[in-house]
């Protein structure tokens, strides 16, 4: 009774028919698929850089900045794989605010999911089309996981969805990696369980069906910090968490342990400067351990083409209009930086 059904919205099948995948591009997602699940693996030595703006608002300035990403890579590809973050779901704390391009297409305007969801799937075809670089994005909502799951190269679950059955559920049913990240209480059990559920197979009702899934043995940890009741930040990038995670891990029967270390959020207390630091200590933790350097497998990076953040209507091309991220010039000396480390 307190629903108000506005309009029926196309099927996965629908707007991925009217809005296909083309086929040499599939070509490009198969064989990017094939090197980031070989670092999940451990059979690729290469480290992953999941790096871009906190969210995909504007399609231009978005693959404006991959594009620069994609001529990065060229110089880094025997080491580095990088993977540009297009976020098109934004999780707000409150549930006040900018949503993401899947809810409002135009930030200044109305909600308009069809659109949004159009909007979605072309900003990520045009960037792989340009670039050659197939992105991250996280899955805040699961039933949505099909309307780009034929072109999605890693997907991220926030610290507000791990904990959540559909969640684990549907990783349960990638063929691609998904970092599960620690809740914002920073409860690693959470994590490891959410992990442990998503490596394993199940059945289920998805979007009217019942479902049968495999298991997805690329599920993985990311660590992103907690806060406290107070609401202070506290990290959990440094040498001993990252020791007590693969503590952890060897006590759990999970396959390919892993672990990506996000330099932002709680981790940064949302100082965005300080994910240049961070990067760097995480590099120099895998260089004094061999085993930690086998298990950290890369490191995400909030970074858009021009520093610190905008509100909605100011304007500014390429700024985040909402968290603050590292602007172009440090980020790509960032990415040649983590490239010298062995």
């Amino acid at each position: 009774m307190g629903f108000d059904f506005i309009k029926k919205l196309p099927t996965p099948e629908e707007i991925r028919k009217e809005f296909s995948l083309p086929e040499h591009l599939t070509k490009i997602k198969e064989e990017r698929d094939q090197e980031i699940r070989a670092v999940i693996t451990g059979e690729s030595n290469k480290f992953l850089v999941i790096i871009g703006p906190c969210s995909a608002d504007n399609e231009e300035a978005v693959c404006d900045y991959i594009r620069r990403l994609a001529k990065v890579n060229e110089q880094v590809k025997d080491k580095l794989i990088l993977i540009p973050r297009i976020y098109t779901n934004k999780p707000r704390t409150t549930g006040e605010g900018y949503k993401g391009i899947v809810h409002q297409p135009d930030p200044e305007k109305k909600p308009d999911f069809l659109q949004g969801l159009i909007a979605m799937r072309k900003m990520h075809i045009r960037a792989i089309e340009e670039t050659g670089l197939t992105a991250a994005d996280e899955m805040l909502y699961p039933e949505n996981w099909r309307y780009l799951s034929d072109i999605l190269s890693y997907v991220a679950i926030g610290a507000r969805s791990v904990e959540d059955q559909q969640h684990r559920l549907t990783v349960s049913g990638f063929d691609v990696p998904a970092g599960m990240k620690n809740p914002t209480s920073g409860d690693l059990t959470v994590m490891l369980n959410s992990v442990y559920a998503a490596q394993h197979p199940h059945s289920f009702i998805y979007r009217g069906w019942e479902v049968q899934t495999d298991g997805n043995e690329l599920a993985h940890t990311v660590l992103r910090g907690s806060v406290n009741q107070y609401g202070r930040s506290f990290p959990n990038y440094h040498y001993e968490d990252l020791s007590r995670l693969l503590e952890m891990y060897d006590t759990m029967d999970l396959k390919n342990p892993a672990a990506v270390i996000d330099a932002n959020h709680n981790n940064s207390g949302k100082q965005f400067k300080q994910q240049i630091r961070i990067a760097k200590e995480v590099m120099h933790s895998r260089k004094l351990n061999s085993d930690i350097h086998k298990f950290v497998k890369g490191i995400m990076v909030e970074s858009y083409i021009e520093e610190g953040n905008q509100k909605i209507g100011e304007g500014v091309y390429g700024k985040s209009i909402t968290d603050a991220c590292l602007g172009w010039a440090d980020s790509e000396k960032l990415i040649y930086d983590i490239a010298e480390y062995d």
